[in-house]
């Protein structure tokens, strides 16, 4: 019997996941992809004896699964990049421990990038959900240029497949304390700076867990990390002027913006608003 190529590597960090009902549905959602022949790499950052049976049960779902264990949690960026260098897929899909992938995400993607070869990644929009259900959309500019990382990261994340030699040649997520929980941002904008270049599919194939709780958890730290992110990412795409200064300190003027108006604005159709949510497993 032939061996199945594996072409998608997803990868995933998980840390003292505290709701397992979504941990298991999150890596059930890539078990049910219409396309098959992909791994998982479970990267469990350190959790406490508590959680370890429910991530191990996640991990036991599907042979295709590999539970990576670290006794130490190094935060998020560190995580995957030990992902990508124990990946054997040509391609890296990213993917959280609390979202929900539909069912032709992985074939749409792997479709996009073998057929577009001048991108070296895709994503796409996104439904946003919570404990009730879908409450709103993130819909990404298609062919984001270097003014869209303006107001906020022009891609989703976890909607993202990379072609893996684009990440090897770029060492990877930045490990440092300033980029905690703007690791996706620094990467996307270092890409750009370098003249690679992604896509959003014009279609919501991925459901991102976001709810009020999310922007009351922001603490202004991190508000601050990403002030700094976005000032010397600009200042390398050329983007840092005058005009655009109000940008770089936006983290730290919507910390004074109610919760409830910045749903409400995200409910409203038409509006590029993805901000990553706030993970435990980024200390």
């Amino acid at each position: 019997m032939k061996k199945t190529t594996i072409e998608i590597s997803v990868i995933m960090g998980v840390y003292n996941p505290k709701n397992k009902e979504q941990l298991m549905a999150a890596v059930e959602s890539i078990v049910n992809q219409t396309f098959q022949n992909w791994e998982m790499l479970l990267y469990d950052d350190g959790s406490e004896l508590t959680y370890i049976p429910a991530i191990q049960e996640a991990a036991n779902m599907d042979s295709r699964i590999t539970l990576i264990r670290n006794p130490k949690n190094h935060g998020l960026a560190y995580g995957l990049n030990q992902c990508i260098r124990r990946a054997k897929g040509r391609y890296i899909a990213r993917m959280d421990d609390d979202d929900i992938s539909k069912p032709q995400r992985l074939e749409k993607m792997y479709e996009f990038l073998e057929n577009h070869k001048e991108y070296q990644w895709v994503g796409s929009n996104s439904e946003l959900i919570d404990e009730h259900g879908v409450w709103g959309k993130d819909t990404m500019q298609e062919i984001p240029g270097k003014e869209d990382f303006l107001a906020y990261s022009p891609y989703i994340h976890p909607t993202v497949v990379f072609r893996k030699k684009v990440l090897e040649r770029l060492n990877g997520y930045k490990v440092a304390e300033e980029t905690k929980r703007c690791e996706d941002y620094e990467l996307f904008m270092r890409l750009h700076e370098q003249g690679y270049r992604g896509y959003n599919i014009q279609e919501s194939l991925l459901q991102y867990r976001e709810d009020l709780d999310a922007y009351k958890k922001r603490k202004y730290c991190y508000r601050i990390r990403e002030t700094k992110v976005r000032y010397e990412g600009f200042k390398k795409l050329g983007i840092l002027k005058p005009q655009t200064v109000p940008y770089v300190v936006r983290p730290l003027v919507s910390g004074l913006v109610s919760p409830k108006l910045i749903q409400y604005i995200r409910k409203q159709p038409g509006r590029n608003t993805y901000v990553p949510k706030p993970r435990t497993r980024q200390t």
